[in-house]
């Protein structure tokens, strides 16, 4: 059984397959290349002026203090 191309020799498996299956061989590119860049994109993104936004609210605020009775609306 005969070892995989791949693994013999991976620069001439590369450049054969961006020749012949261009679509597979940049999908693993930029497959590749997001978990990488986690890493290096937010400090840049930060230098560069670009800053989170704030969180979204998950709760309503509930107001201190006693609440005032409705009248007029039929809730007696």
């Amino acid at each position: 059984m005969s070892a995989p191309l791949f693994w013999s020799t991976p620069l001439k498996y590369c450049s054969w397959a961006a020749r012949e299956r261009p679509a597979f061989f940049w999908s693993v590119v930029v497959g590749a290349a997001g978990p990488l860049l986690m890493p290096i994109v937010p400090p840049i993104r930060h230098m560069l002026g670009d800053i989170d936004p704030a969180p979204i609210p998950v709760t309503y605020p509930v107001p201190a203090g006693p609440r005032k009775q409705l009248t007029g609306y039929d809730d007696e």
